[in-house]
């Protein structure tokens, strides 16, 4: 059973077909047998699960500045800079080699890819300020089931926007997964935390959920921003492309952060809070460099899971790592753990399962399909 909205189009042909040889060589086999995918599913694994638990712990051990853990989420982008340098003078030396006098472009970027990925970047930093105000206000198991919801929005907007073609099994995941961590979430006790009103609540409860949303439509949009470079430049999506979106939306959702914080003076109570924090100033300044590097980790992992995937897959993993999140939260936090917890995280699992075992069939399914086109040519 498949469920379709309309072909696809040329962009997102040249984008899925062959515009690029990289990402052929990727679909050529399944993705869990490619290395690189499974390097950016393990650093989507380690942002998504350690992040959370990270902005939690330091607003309960005496942080509360929100412009300050928006701003961590972006900050570490300069990550990036040593793998684009590398690609940047292999780039050059390949180019020097084949011709003389043509030098290597600094970007691979368009300037419609720039502003578009410029656009995205001043969403991302509205939306990381959504997040960081309701982990302040909210229990990480209320968190989670608002946050869970984006795979909803991702599906539905994945369909409108680059007509995916759902399948049983995806289908299948994406309600399991959610069910999943609907169940958590709903079981792991929404009641306001000690100190937090009823309008600070609801209030993290609308801006989280309204984080979500937006994030679903974002991770869709990143990918036909993709595509359509693809089709309009006629030049490959490469990994390195990837990485330089990534830095731009980095750089922009940081600026527009440290626009935040310069407005609400966070700056200047850094070192106040550093000295009142419950672990110590050392303590203190590690918790953010953690923060922002976990944060750059799930945002580069995520990306390329979308390079080499699908926004969709990219929402599926994220779903299903809520689940892993609980568990920390449970060794962590203490929150208790019972069997309508232990049956949601099952149910997480499965579909997780469900979703990749579509992925194997289908490309058994391309490959009998490429073997007989073979066999009648």
């Amino acid at each position: 059973m498949e469920i379709e909205a309309t072909p696809l189009s040329p962009q997102q042909q040249a984008y899925n077909g062959g515009g690029s040889e990289q990402r052929a060589g990727a679909s050529a086999k399944p993705l869990y047998r490619n290395p690189v995918v499974v390097v950016n599913f393990l650093l989507m694994a380690v942002g998504t699960v350690s992040g959370p638990l990270l902005f939690r712990a330091y607003f309960l051990h005496g942080g509360s500045r929100k412009w300050l853990t928006c701003l961590l989420q972006t900050a570490a982008w300069p990550l990036l800079l040593p793998p684009l340098c590398v690609s940047f003078f292999s780039r050059r030396r390949r180019q020097r080699e084949e011709s003389a006098t043509e030098a290597a472009p600094l970007s691979l970027m368009s300037g419609r890819l720039l502003a578009a990925t410029v656009a995205i970047g001043l969403v991302i930093g509205v939306i990381d300020f959504l997040y960081a105000y309701g982990l302040a206000y909210l229990p990480v198991s209320t968190s989670s089931i608002l946050v869970s919801t984006q795979l909803a929005f991702t599906a539905v907007f994945a369909l409108v926007v680059m007509r995916h073609r759902f399948t049983a099994f995806s289908v299948n995941a994406v309600v399991l997964l959610v069910v999943g961590a609907a169940m958590l979430g709903l079981n792991g006790g929404g009641d306001r935390p000690a100190g937090v009103s009823r309008a600070q609540y609801y209030a993290g409860f609308a801006m989280t959920l309204g984080s979500a949303a937006m994030y679903g439509l974002v991770l869709p949009l990143m990918e036909l921003s993709q595509a359509q470079h693809a089709a309009r430049a006629g030049a490959p999506v490469t990994y390195t492309l990837v990485l330089e979106i990534q830095m731009v939306i980095g750089i922009t959702a940081t600026a527009f952060s440290a626009v935040g914080m310069l407005v609400n003076r966070e700056f200047h109570e850094i070192p106040d809070e550093a000295r009142r924090f419950d672990l110590g100033e050392a303590g203190y300044y590690f918790m953010l460099v953690s923060s922002a590097t976990a944060f750059q980790c799930y945002f580069i992992g995520t990306i390329g899971a979308i390079f080499y995937g699908s926004a969709l897959l990219a929402g599926v993993i994220m779903t299903l790592l809520i689940s892993v999140t609980e568990v920390f939260a449970i060794l962590f936090f203490h929150e208790p753990f019972n069997g309508t917890k232990g049956v949601a995280l099952a149910i997480s699992i499965w579909g997780f399962i469900s979703y990749f075992y579509g992925e194997i069939q289908t490309n058994k399914q391309q490959s009998n399909m490429s073997t007989d086109k073979e066999h009648l040519d």
